[in-house]
């Protein structure tokens, strides 16, 4: 992990004296890096000089320095250290991208610049109100700032600033410093977490925490009877005793780690599990990381062996997993000082999927199961943050940081500072819809940052918007013609509306589409209803509709005219087909018995798949047509014919596909169809055909695929379950 940050006394002596803490840096940097570091404190105490912390109202220098100091522990570079010392420098000088760029750099002017966007834009949405979905914003907004970013060092820096600041509220007044506890608790230490920095993580939980109940947290602290450093010793003195006790049992690869649980963790897991202080086992952890788990449960034993265990305390996660796959072996003892101190024992593979798989710990701790793709890079970026320990003096340092990413997603603010999560490249009218459809209607203009806009602008990541609305009206049809909606949400609003002001052209142009490819494909007498039945529809009007908004092509129009293809009338005798069909070892597909080289076609209707139970019906024309036994077309044509049933089976089928239809049912969102595609292709399946129908928020998909058999279809049910937003999947 990360280096843990100084203690706060070390901090404040060396931002009391500038010179004592450059020394710190000269020890830590290049010796060619020295000059620079004392060329940016000149000039911090040069600009900053008697100024306020506009937070704390205490001298702004020390403040800076002592922020530094935090960046300088956590490894960062040179430009990093040298931002931090000059955070607040764009309050109060103008051009300052210029100045900095000549003295300190381009790299310096950019991270400097990037942090200042950062605050700006949470400034902005502190006049959010707190709504019922509250939660919901907050995550917006700690997406939004990690988005924001094109380098990390930017987020630690802000991170490294509000640590500082929260140990300096002593003097502030009380409503204010419960807001920055209030904000530290929601936005700083859960990015802190999701980064893995945890020393400043829990530093923000603790003083958060202690400003937030500060009755709580000093009854909890008086509860643990001890000052920090003497827990921090008692753990020390138990990771001694088991790595020499383990060595010594022939476990030579182990690491150990711990350290004693902090305040506002405690009390988190006093409430969620309604526990007395008094039943708490853990608050003093040790974790033991070790090669393989003959070695897991070699170390269980010596722990035990040493202290006595705490009955009920023991639970075998790797012999019986968690339902995210987590995996340790749990315990609690009596340690020295009759103390009782947990253990979590784990492989050091276990430990990887605890930290980067399904299992993270950020994820655990937060509570949600999240978006998996966004998971995915706040894993990625912990790991980048374990890596770059090793490249810290580095001449690439800097472009390791730098990640592309949320790239499928912006995030822009109201004029109320509410955060709106949309798709790439979404435009104001986006927007309007996102906020309400009744918005996006009469959606005329448009301000960005206070700048009017065109409409077709693609909105950036924490920019501002204002829509400009008539009182009353309607969208544009141009708006979808000329791609100036990106999302589905608005498209499909837009669609709706359509739908209903026109509803009677509409269906009239749809009506007169049906028509004409009804006489083209000779379908005229073809059951309208069972033809928008086939679609997807309710009702005829409805197909009329879908047609007349393009949202049903002729060719899906076509393919549901027939449940199988038209052909000539030429009639089959049924006397001349045995009425008895079975498959043997040596047939291939469908086997009807009794007749040479009968020509047999398996139904569109229902698509049968081996080993489906079938049943064949005599065509004009056309052979045999096999069936489902439980397809409701052949239920009609039985009632109609019954004497044209032949009992049909399958023959040998090995290295044949056959087409069969799923219907996949999913909350609508952005690039649904692309993730559902995405697997099948993975899968190897073969997609020939997709129908899709949303309305609302719920989108309906008909897919045709070739499969062996219907035993591929679990496997393939499985992977597509596993999409965002898919509620069931069915088989046609």
């Amino acid at each position: 992990m990360v280096a843990v940050t100084r203690p706060l006394a070390q901090s404040i002596a060396e931002a009391a004296d500038p010179l004592r803490w450059m020394e710190h840096l000269v020890q830590r940097y290049p010796a060619t890096q020295t000059d620079r570091l004392r060329d940016a404190l000149q000039w911090a105490q040069q600009h900053y000089g008697d100024r306020p912390h506009p937070q704390t109202n205490e001298p702004l220098l020390p403040h800076a320095v002592a922020a530094a100091s935090i960046v300088a522990d956590l490894n960062l570079d040179v430009d990093a250290v040298i931002a931090t010392l000059l955070f607040a420098a764009p309050d109060f000088i103008e051009n300052l991208n210029e100045a900095l760029t000549e003295r300190f750099g381009a790299e310096v002017a950019r991270l400097v610049d990037g942090v200042w966007r950062v605050r700006k834009i949470h400034t902005l949405t502190q006049g959010a109100p707190r709504a019922a979905d509250n939660g919901a914003q907050i995550e917006a907004l700690r997406k939004m700032l990690l988005a924001m970013v094109e380098d990390m060092r930017v987020v630690l820096i802000n991170l490294a600033w509000r640590t500082q600041t929260m140990h300096s509220l002593a003097k502030v007044p009380d409503e204010q410093r419960r807001k920055l506890a209030r904000e530290t608790l929601d936005i700083y230490a859960p990015l802190a977490n999701r980064l893995g920095v945890w020393q400043i993580k829990w530093e923000l939980e603790d003083l958060g925490f202690r400003y937030m109940e500060p009755e709580t947290y000093k009854k909890i602290a008086k509860l643990l009877d001890e000052r920090r450093v003497d827990r921090e010793s008692f753990i020390n003195d138990v990771l001694a005793t088991l790595r020499r006790e383990i060595n010594a049992a022939g476990v030579v690869h182990v690491d150990l780690m711990g350290r004693p649980k902090h305040i506002y963790s405690i009390w988190k897991k006093m409430q969620k599990k309604k526990l007395d202080f008094s039943e708490l086992y853990d608050i003093r952890a040790v974790r033991v990381l070790v090669d393989d788990v003959k070695d897991c449960y070699t170390v269980l034993g010596i722990i035990h062996n040493l202290y006595q265990p705490i009955p009920g305390e023991f639970d075998d996660y790797i012999a019986h997993p968690k339902g995210n796959f987590y995996r340790s072996l749990h315990t609690a003892v009596i340690g020295p000082n009759d103390k009782a101190v947990e253990v979590q024992i784990r492989t050091f593979d276990m430990h990887e999927h605890a930290e980067y798989g399904v299992a993270a710990h950020w994820r655990y701790k937060e509570g949600g199961k999240g978006d998996s793709k966004y998971e995915e890079k706040i894993a990625w970026l912990r790991q980048l943050l374990d890596w770059r320990e090793d490249m810290a003096h580095e001449a690439h340092l800097a472009d390791a940081f730098k990640a592309e990413l949320f790239d499928d997603t912006i995030y822009a603010l109201t004029p109320a500072g509410r955060v709106i999560a949309l798709p790439k490249d979404s435009t104001p009218v986006d927007f309007a819809y996102h906020l309400h459809s009744d918005l996006g209607h009469r959606c005329r203009g448009a301000k960005v940052d206070g700048q009017i806009v065109p409409l077709s602008t693609p909105l950036k990541n924490g920019q501002r918007v204002e829509i400009i609305a008539a009182k009353e009206g309607g969208p544009s049809l141009d708006w979808l013609h000329d791609g100036l909606v990106k999302s589905h949400r608005a498209q499909q609003k837009i669609r709706q509306w359509i739908r209903q002001q026109n509803h009677d052209v509409v269906v009239n142009s749809g009506k007169s589409l049906y028509d004409k490819e009804a006489s083209r494909n000779g379908a005229t007498r073809v059951n309208q209803e069972e033809v928008a039945h086939r679609c997807g529809y309710k009702t005829v009007d409805e197909l009329y509709a879908a047609l007349g908004q393009d949202e049903l092509s002729l060719r899906q129009l076509a393919d549901a005219f027939f449940v199988e293809p038209p052909a000539p009338e030429e009639t089959i005798n049924p006397e001349d087909v045995v009425r008895r069909a079975k498959a043997d070892q040596h047939g291939e597909g469908i086997l009807i018995e009794g007749v040479d080289k009968l020509m047999t076609l398996l139904a569109r209707c229902c698509k049968p798949v081996p080993p489906d139970p079938v049943i064949g019906f005599v065509t004009k024309g056309r052979g045999i047509s096999i069936h489902r036994r439980d397809c409701s077309t052949l239920k009609r044509l039985a009632e109609a014919s019954p004497e044209r049933l032949i009992t049909a089976d399958w023959g040998k089928v090995t290295g044949n596909t056959f087409a069969t239809d799923i219907m996949i049912e999913a909350h609508d969102r952005p690039s649904l169809l692309r993730d559902l595609s995405d697997i099948m292709a993975r899968e190897k399946i073969n997609v020939t055909g997709v129908n899709t129908l949303s309305r609302d928020t719920l989108a309906r998909m008909r897919f045709t695929v070739e499969i062996r058999g219907v035993d591929d279809l679990p496997r393939i049910f499985a992977r597509l379950n596993d999409v965002q937003g898919v509620l069931r999947i069915t088989r046609v």
